[in-house]
């Protein structure tokens, strides 16, 4: 079964990273609060930031943290990533 983690992991890189990557976009922002509004979570906003700063998740991406903004665990942190080609 996959885990919480996994599935956010999985839809930001689906709905932000390859997007932008697409596009041509060498960087994308993502935020906590439209990721947990989006996936219909509640009360799941430390899941989704400890997903977002994994390393694994920047590993699954092919992505390089370039900035990250905001509380350790709050709808209104913000990351800044690189997309690798």
């Amino acid at each position: 079964m996959e885990s919480l983690a996994d599935k956010i992991r999985c839809y930001v890189n689906e709905s932000f990273i390859e997007p932008a990557r697409i596009a041509g976009n060498t960087s994308v922002t993502v935020t906590a609060g439209d990721v947990h509004k989006d996936l219909k979570l509640e009360s799941r906003m430390p899941a989704v930031c400890a997903a977002l700063d994994a390393a694994k998740f920047q590993k699954h991406s092919r992505v390089l943290l370039s900035k990250r903004s905001g509380p350790k665990q709050s709808s209104t942190v913000k990351w800044v990533f690189s997309i690798e080609p």
